[in-house]
C-alpha cells in the first residue's frame, strides 16, 4: 500500500513552540521553536518513522511537506505534546484510511514492545536529569492508552503494570481501541467532550512512537 509522495501537514501553533503533524501518517508529528524548525525536524525522522511504515507493511517516501492549516495551540503544545484537533480532523475517514491508521497503530505498539524488551532498566538521564526509566515508561504509555480509549468510547478497568504485566487485558483494550478506529467514521467527536477517529489515531500513535524513540536514544 502507499500514499506516493503526499505529504500534507498541519501546524499546532503553542504560545513558544510548535508542532508540524502529518495528516496522513498518524503518530509522525514533531516540535521545534518555529513552523520551520518544526517543518525540519518532522523530515529529520522519515528514516525513523519508515520503520514503523514498512512495519504497517505501507510504502513511506513522502515528498516535501505542504502546510495544509494552521490550528491554535495551547500550554500543553509548548510543554511536548500535541493538544488541539485541527478542523480538518472533522472530515469523514473512509475504510481504506481507517484500515490503514489501524495498521499503523499496530505496528508502533509491536515495535514499542520490541524496543522495551531490549532496552536496559536504567536510561540515561536526560540534559537535566530528568525521564522515566524503562519500566515505568512503559506504564506511563498504557495507562495513557487507556486514559485516552475513553475519548472514543472504550473503557477498561485499570489493570496491572508492573513486572509482571496483564497482557491479556492490555490485549483486550488495544482490540477495542483497533476495532473502533478500523471502522469508517463520518469525523464526529466519538463520545461527549471526546476526540474525532483521525485525532484520536494521531495521537495515541504519537505518543507510543515518541516514547520508542525516547526509549532508542536514551538506551545509548
Amino acid at each position: 500500500m502507499t500514499l506516493g509522495r503526499m505529504n500534507r501537514v498541519y501546524l499546532e501553533l503553542g504560545p513558544k513552540k510548535v508542532f508540524a503533524c502529518s495528516v496522513d501518517w498518524p503518530g509522525w508529528c514533531r516540535i521545534g521553536r518555529s513552523e520551520e524548525d518544526a517543518l525540519e525536524n518532522l523530515m529529520h525522522y522519515v528514516p525513523r518513522y519508515r520503520v514503523i511504515a514498512e512495519r504497517a507493511g505501507l510504502v513511506f517516501e513522502p515528498g516535501d511537506p505542504v502546510v495544509v492549516e494552521r490550528a491554535k495551540g495551547n500550554s500543553t503544545t509548548d510543554f511536548g505534546a500535541p493538544a488541539v484537533m485541527p478542523e480538518l480532523d472533522a472530515e469523514p475517514v473512509p475504510l481504506d484510511e481507517a484500515a490503514r491508521t489501524v495498521a499503523v497503530l499496530q505496528a508502533a505498539w509491536a515495535v514499542f514492545a520490541e524496543v522495551g524488551a531490549v532496552s536496559p532498566e536504567e536510561l540515561r538521564k536526560g540534559p537535566r536529569g530528568g525521564g522515566r526509566d524503562r519500566d515505568k515508561m512503559i506504564a506511563h504509555v498504557i495507562e495513557a492508552e487507556r486514559s485516552y480509549a475513553r475519548m472514543i468510547g472504550v473503557r477498561h478497568k485499570p489493570f496491572k503494570l508492573g513486572p509482571v504485566k496483564d497482557t491479556a487485558a492490555l490485549a483486550a483494550l488495544r482490540a477495542d481501541i483497533a476495532e473502533v478506529l478500523g471502522r469508517p467514521s463520518d469525523g464526529a467527536q466519538m463520545s461527549e467532550r471526546g476526540w474525532s477517529a483521525r485525532y484520536a489515531a494521531r495521537r495515541i500513535a504519537w505518543h507510543v512512537i515518541d516514547h520508542i524513540w525516547e526509549m532508542e536514544d536514551r538506551a545509548t
